[in-house]
């Protein structure tokens, strides 16, 4: 049977009372005190019962965060900033990836639910946001992070992905690009889905620019091999002279194929390639990578910023916001040259 608070005050000679002081406020007990009782947990080996803590305060001090692809970096650099963020606030990060995959996604969902989290920063599959609901009507506040939930009772911070997509395509098309593709999917996920749209507005505005739409089942770089061999085998007057790819790992799996089996094929003399995040990888590739940039950092911590506003203010009061920044061009070597 493990030690108990009962276990530590008699061996420090203090009451139970004393002993949660220590644990909880060391600031009302004597310094000898606390240093007396926390001999007498080290050498009980006593450990906190947070579960029964929790089940005290109602919540636990741990956040969970569920993302698309945890493989991502761009998912990797918010989930750091969030952590690190969190720690301000005396709050840990549990992270988890749904693989863009509903039901692990909801058994994620379920988990945090049956522990407790203080809240939820989550990065949805879908538009089907009613699971989402029912926590926060019972009193867990749900961040959505990376969309835009503007007109929902969600808080969310998110990029403007329609610019993003826009920005990328206006750049093709200014250093002289016609034959576009775009490449990115599942086409169901409102990342991707915005991403086109704005490409094929930048196209809409430009004469004999043309958008042609590649879909993949996955944002990975081996989709992007797969989908850059697939341009290779074309006849050399139907591939495009430039892609635009709804993610950098994309992107990074477009420059492979092209530089190991596309022969004299140049990037970007003959094909520009173009990425979307601004991770690490994309100015360290061997062609560097021109790409559209998140602000990682900020989408992070301002997630956690708005998951303790919401989780101050009760649900039925709480009036939602709804931060959406704005992307930015990085034109490398895969377009310049």
């Amino acid at each position: 049977m493990g030690v108990s608070m009962r276990d530590v005050a008699a061996a420090a000679s203090v009451s139970v009372g004393t002993v949660s002081n220590v644990l909880n406020a060391p600031g009302k007990v004597s310094p000898s005190t606390v240093a007396r009782v926390q001999a007498a947990i080290d050498q009980l080996g006593f450990v906190r019962n947070d579960a029964a803590r929790q089940l005290r305060a109602g919540r636990s001090r741990c956040v969970g965060m569920v993302v698309l692809d945890v493989g991502n970096p761009f998912f990797t650099d918010i989930a750091r900033a969030a952590e690190q963020r969190a720690a301000d606030h005396d709050l840990t990060v549990l992270l988890g990836t749904s693989d863009d995959d509903e039901s692990r996604e909801q058994a994620y969902l379920d988990t945090f639910d049956e522990q407790r989290v203080f809240g939820l920063l989550v990065s949805p599959i879908g538009d089907d946001l009613r699971r989402f609901d029912s926590l926060r009507r019972r009193g867990t506040p749900v961040i959505l992070v990376d969309r835009d939930a503007g007109g929902s009772p969600f808080d969310s911070v998110a990029v403007d992905d329609i610019a993003g997509g826009r920005l990328a395509v206006s750049h093709l098309c200014e250093i002289g690009r016609r034959r576009i593709v775009f490449i990115g999917g599942p086409p169901g996920l409102r990342q991707v889905a915005d991403r086109r749209r704005g490409a094929q507005s930048a196209v809409d505005g430009v004469d004999g620019a043309t958008l042609e739409v590649v879909h993949t089942t996955t944002l990975s770089v081996l989709a992007g091999r797969e989908a850059g061999t697939a341009l290779l085998a074309r006849a050399p007057g139907e591939r495009p002279d430039a892609v635009f790819c709804a993610n950098d790992l994309l992107a990074i799996g477009v420059l492979q194929a092209f530089t190991m089996l596309g022969g004299d094929i140049g990037v970007p003399d003959d094909i520009a390639i173009i990425g979307y995040d601004d991770i690490d990888f994309a100015r360290s590739a061997v062609v560097p990578l021109s790409s559209i940039r998140q602000p990682t950092t900020r989408i992070g911590v301002t997630a956690v910023d708005l998951l303790i506003s919401a989780a101050n203010d009760p649900a039925e009061h709480h009036d939602p916001s709804n931060l959406v920044f704005q992307p930015e061009l990085v034109a490398r070597a895969s377009t310049l040259g």
